[in-house]
């Protein structure tokens, strides 16, 4: 890639807009492409966006985002310093009623937009990229884990820079144990920092 980071960024996510490379496409409101400074020592990625994110077309301003945004302030990691993104870029849910219910994505799904992560971080060359939960990770890392193998350990990926797998904010607010939630939440804290560390 050459030429100004932020007119290749722009050209990005305009062609993400009209992304037709999987079905999702179809029922989502719109593409939910990746923000944040493109000189950035960290690419954070999600899952995909939920309904708020879908709606304002922005990653991370939902509850889970919410949460994540906590985190790193409790981290003290300046989030406009992190680059966020999905690693699918479109909303995939089941409807019941007038609500539209998260459904996870497939792996056909997380590989056709695995294109477009490549494409952000390929820009961005981030030193540390941070997988929160199975699905960013399956996608940077072409093959299914377990979080609980991989969490907390430098890894090696393809171009040479550094992944880190923690779990997905969107897990911490699924426990229903306070005493268990708070542990977990002071756990992922601890990850964000040491990640946060290796990009500096």
């Amino acid at each position: 890639m050459s030429g100004d980071p932020a007119l290749r960024w722009r050209a990005l996510r305009a062609e993400a807009a009209d992304c037709t490379r999987c079905p999702l496409y179809r029922d989502a409101t719109q593409t939910v492409f990746g923000e944040g400074p493109l000189d950035a020592a960290m690419v954070a990625v999600g899952e995909q966006p939920g309904d708020q994110e879908d709606l304002a077309g922005k990653p991370f301003v939902g509850p889970a985002g919410q949460t994540f945004d906590r985190a790193l302030a409790d981290a003290r990691i300046d989030r406009t310093r992190v680059y966020v993104t999905n690693a699918v870029k479109h909303f995939k849910f089941e409807q019941r009623g007038k609500r539209r219910i998260h459904a996870k994505p497939n792996v056909g799904e997380i590989a056709a937009c695995r294109w477009w992560i490549d494409q952000e971080r390929a820009l961005i060359r981030p030193k540390v990229t941070l997988m929160l939960g199975a699905t960013a990770a399956r996608s940077l890392l072409g093959r299914t884990i377990t979080i609980a193998k991989e969490r907390g350990r430098a890894i090696e990926l393809d171009d040479g820079s550094t992944g880190w797998v923690t779990v997905h904010p969107s897990f911490l607010l699924r426990l229903p144990d306070r005493i268990a939630a708070a542990e977990e939440y002071a756990r992922f804290v601890e990850d964000l920092k040491a990640a946060w560390q290796l990009a500096a």
